[in-house]
């Protein structure tokens, strides 16, 4: 019987190879946006990385881009109040969007940046896929289905990559591995495969890159 939502292979020396040759190069911050009108030119296409506040986004978007501190991380959730824009040597934009959830903001705030978040995931003509990040202690929560059902809603093809895979024991990551495919199987723009990763070990991480670098 075949898997619904298999966890991503160890990409082959080709793709392995490709993925670290995008990532070789600097990455650099191009910009902060704090409104539509802000975004960069749409000359390229664009990935982005979206997840639940403290989901450990930016060390997974510093793993992925050999840099200690390009996305700034955080112990105060809610800290990434802009959709922040890097640019990759003749490669897609990486784009990390503002944390869902709860945040240590006003509620004036967190609502601004929620919005701004909603108008970007519709609107981005270049975007081509989005990876939602879940923590592998907690599994897909409610504020979780809110961003898979908008993206669903935009038809923007998102994948899973589950965060923090080495602060649970195995059997753990067994369940919350299964309760994440669960919750997928209604998610029509779900692309079928999860990456598994831990930004402190480097698991997954060559894959992220190698399934980054072959996105046309």
């Amino acid at each position: 019987m075949e898997l619904h939502f298999p966890l991503a292979q160890e990409p082959d020396d080709f793709s392995r190879e490709a993925g670290r040759k995008m990532f070789a190069f600097p990455v650099e911050f191009l910009k902060g946006v704090v409104a539509m009108s802000g975004l960069p030119p749409a000359d390229r296409i664009e990935v982005c990385f979206a997840g639940r506040s403290n989901v450990g986004k930016s060390s997974l978007i510093n793993a992925l881009t050999n840099r200690k501190n390009l996305a700034r991380a955080s112990n105060t959730p809610g800290r990434t109040q802009e959709i922040n824009y890097f640019t990759t040597q003749d490669g897609p934009y990486l784009v990390d969007l503002p944390g869902y959830g709860f945040a240590q903001a006003p509620v004036a705030v967190v609502a601004k940046w929620q919005a701004l978040l909603k108008s970007y995931l519709s609107g981005r003509a270049t975007l081509r896929r989005a990876f939602v990040l879940i923590d592998t202690r907690h599994g897909v929560k409610a504020v979780d289905e809110e961003i898979l059902s908008l993206l669903d809603r935009a038809a923007v093809p998102f994948q899973v990559v589950m965060t923090k895979a080495d602060k649970v024991g195995a059997s753990d990551r067994e369940k919350t591995i299964a309760q994440v495919r669960k919750a997928l199987t209604s998610h029509p723009a779900a692309y079928p495969e999860i990456v598994l990763t831990s930004s402190e070990k480097g698991d997954g991480i060559e894959t992220l890159r190698a399934i980054i670098a072959a996105l046309e």
